[in-house]
């Protein structure tokens, strides 16, 4: 509701949401207001967020007699239009007249003919001079007085415009019904107000209607409601619609959509005033074509964002192939609490700034140098309604980190504008400069974005990542401006340095334990000699053939008796088994089908389940997983040959690959290294035609292993062919060697 200028003071009455309020106290070094409703309860408000609302208007105090009169020193001049304005010039130029003796107001500015006789200031003085202005404009025709508002300008009124000067001398000159004071609309009085308010709740209720029926409504509800209340003195439609513009804004949503913003507005507000307060997540198409790293094909990949609310910072972000899953989103929130270290050429500019915890110091916490980046445990994380963000699992890595969940309204992208803008000006800022543009529309694309891509998407990380703290951690922020610091310039990194001054830093780096605390959990038994069963596939360690691992868990509630054991989808040839006795001890249970030489290339959820529909199709019933290898290297390897794979694979094919072997790469990068006492376990996840020689080794080796156990002792080699017919072959001629040894010894 347009409502002109708010006056805050203690003791001033105002109307929000219908009900009167006073405001008690008012802390503006603080941004804070309290407010006292008709039974003494107190409640404590923002100045932004009072702002912010559009139904709230300023009430006389109780007793008063009326709102007091608008001081006309608050008007400037771009309240006047450009005629008014002229007009009030040419008052204000008889106003210095009669009191210079020149229209322009002073000696050095005279027009000709200045100063005219009876208004020269060396023969009259100011009295005279204004008696004769009063009998000039009193002279005036009334037609070209009346035009230029000087119909009424006496002696006293040029003696009263006198004390003023400049500008406001021309302000003072303008007539006052051009700058009445607005908003107040006296045909609602209290009847027609409980009317509208009434018909807002029903309108909310029923299917939308429009503003005639609204209007019949209003009408039908006075005159049951009020009896007494003359049916003439209800507002008209056009009066209806103005009013329900100013108090309910604009009328152009849909009913549904009008609905739950209702309830959103009836809620608490959430008012941001520190880092990690609110972390807001969002997914979109990354629009720049990349090449993926095994066939090097140019395809699309998706970023997702985590910006913290506050400081405007882009605290983490990860590029996804082809899409992201629930497990990409919970490593996103473990890049938020986790330091980002300094990366292959970065300078010291770089490198963490902030005041409050020296580098070293942060240094020393994170185990290496950490670049110029906030990191925090976020407290409220506000999602869209995307597949990996609604999963069971997301939600319980969320709960493991200890954070609540604040959904967005569905369809309302202004819930996470910030998110929404900051995917905005990464295009613009650093993406439409990049080879390999899309563009935001289809019909917006170039010739071929797919020929023009030459950045990989390790390259493409790395760009972004430099781009993130170089640029974007430094880059003077416009409306975001914190509110107690309206007129300064801040960036993300100077909002960050001075709420760590107010409030300081809490250098609580994770442990890299928390890794498989948000992979989601299976609750399982043991089987004695095949191990865990997760999702169709046995998985052994010999860790569980101890005797404390034999019968049920002492574990209590819904899976009583079970034991937890935790996989990434990511990659399925292992999974991970926290030692309950040790439990900073994390064992790999690998799959039982991987052979005991070598490696499989990696697999995921997909491939899994491809794997168990061909053995479901085939009618297998294998004894054990061993039995299932071949199976899946028929479906990682096709049925193609090996050097025709590049040529004769389909895109989608080559792309879903690709995915694979990237997953797998970010899961072993997530995965905390292990001491350096213990061996290291690297994937595979080789680069083409590496990864076709891996499959084929990976195949002849488990032939050969079938071959000798089919066979108890070494075989004999079978003769070369054509032995046989050699010794019996009587037309055979000898050799020139024995055929000249034969002669020397009958020679002799």
């Amino acid at each position: 509701m347009s409502r002109g200028v708010l006056v805050l003071a203690p003791g001033v009455a105002l109307e929000l949401g219908g009900v009167r309020f006073t405001v008690e106290e008012l802390e503006p070094h603080l941004g804070r207001v309290t407010l006292k409703d008709a039974d003494g309860t107190l409640s404590r408000r923002s100045l932004r967020w009072l702002a912010a609302r559009t139904d709230v208007r300023p009430l006389a105090p109780e007793g008063g007699a009326g709102r007091p009169s608008r001081d006309r020193r608050g008007t400037v001049g771009s309240d006047l239009t450009p005629e008014q304005l002229r007009r009030a010039r040419i008052r204000a130029e008889h106003v210095l007249e009669t009191e210079t003796g020149f229209r322009a107001g002073h000696p050095e500015r005279a027009l000709p003919g200045e100063p005219r006789p009876g208004f020269d200031p060396r023969t009259t003085t100011v009295t005279e001079r204004r008696r004769a202005k009063a009998a000039e404009l009193k002279a005036m025709p009334a037609l070209e007085a009346e035009t230029l508002g000087l119909r009424f300008m006496s002696e006293r009124t040029l003696r009263r415009l006198a004390v003023r000067d400049g500008e406001d001398l021309v302000l003072a000159c303008a007539d006052g019904r051009w700058l009445r004071e607005g908003g107040g609309r006296p045909s609602v009085t209290a009847e027609i107000r409980e009317g509208i308010f009434a018909v807002r709740e029903e309108f909310l209720r029923r299917s939308r209607m429009t503003m005639a029926a609204r209007h019949r409504l209003l009408h039908q509800c006075v005159h049951e409601v009020f009896p007494d209340f003359p049916a003439e003195k209800v507002p008209c439609g056009k009066t209806l619609a103005a009013v329900w513009r100013e108090w309910f804004g604009p009328d152009g949503s849909r009913q549904r959509y009008v609905r739950t913003a209702e309830i959103a507005e009836a809620g608490r507000r959430l008012v941001v005033h520190r880092p990690g307060q609110v972390v807001a997540l969002d997914s979109t198409p990354l629009p720049v074509k990349v090449r993926e790293h095994v066939f090097g094909e140019p395809v699309s990949v998706v970023l997702s964002l985590a910006l913290d609310l506050y400081t405007h910072s882009i605290v983490a972000f990860r590029l996804t192939l082809v899409s992201d899953t629930s497990v990409d989103i919970a490593m996103l929130l473990r890049d938020v609490m986790m330091p980002l270290p300094m990366r292959a050429g970065w300078g010291e500019d770089m490198e963490w700034p902030y005041p409050g915890a020296p580098a070293t110091l942060v240094a020393q916490f994170a185990g290496h140098k950490v670049a110029a980046l906030p990191f925090f445990a976020p407290e409220t994380v506000t999602t869209d309604h995307g597949g990996p963000y609604k999963s069971h699992e997301i939600v319980a890595a969320e709960r493991a980190i200890g954070c609540s969940i604040l959904p967005a309204r569905t369809l309302r992208a202004h819930d996470k504008f910030a998110v929404e803008r900051a995917f905005s000006s990464v295009k613009t800022l650093l993406l439409e400069h990049l080879l390999g543009f899309t563009g935001t529309d289809v019909a917006d694309r170039g010739e071929d974005p797919e020929a023009d891509a030459v950045l990989t998407i390790e390259q493409m990380e790395h760009l972004v990542a430099t781009w993130v703290v170089r640029v974007w951690q430094r880059r003077e922020l416009g409306e975001y401006a914190p509110a107690w610091a309206p007129g300064e310039k801040h960036s993300p990194n100077s909002l960050f340095a001075a709420a760590a001054t107010q409030g300081g830093l809490d250098l609580e780096i994770p442990s890299p334990e928390l890794y498989y605390k948000l992979l989601r959990s299976h609750h399982v038994k043991i089987h004695p000699a095949r191990g865990v069963k997760i999702l169709g596939l046995y998985y052994h360690h010999p860790v569980l053939e101890e005797e404390r691992f034999r019968g049920r868990s002492s574990r209590g509630g819904q899976h009583k008796g079970e034991w937890v054991v935790r996989s990434d989808r990511r990659d399925r040839r292992q999974v991970f088994f926290q030692d309950p006795d040790r439990p900073d001890d994390w064992h790999t249970l690998r799959w039982n089908g991987l052979p005991p030489e070598g490696e499989v290339p990696a697999f995921s959820d997909v491939n899994a389940q491809a794997l168990l529909a061909e053995v479901r199709r085939r009618g297998l019933a294998p004894r054990t997983d061993a039995e299932l290898l071949p199976v899946l290297l028929d479906i990682l390897g096709s049925v193609i040959p090996v050097s025709q794979w590049p040529s004769q694979m389909p895109k989608r094919e080559k792309t879903a690959r690709s995915r694979q072997a990237a997953q797998a790469a970010q899961a072993v990068a997530d995965r905390p290294r292990p001491p350096a006492s213990a061996p290291v376990e690297e994937a595979k996840v080789v680069a083409w035609p590496r990864q076709a020689e891996g499959v084929r080794d990976a195949v002849d080796a488990e032939r050969r292993r079938r071959r000798e156990a089919a066979v108890t002792g070494r075989p004999t080699p079978p003769p070369r062919l054509g032995e046989g017919l050699r010794r019996r072959n009587l037309f055979l001629l000898p050799d020139e060697e024995t055929d000249a040894g034969t002669n020397r010894e009958e020679n002799a």
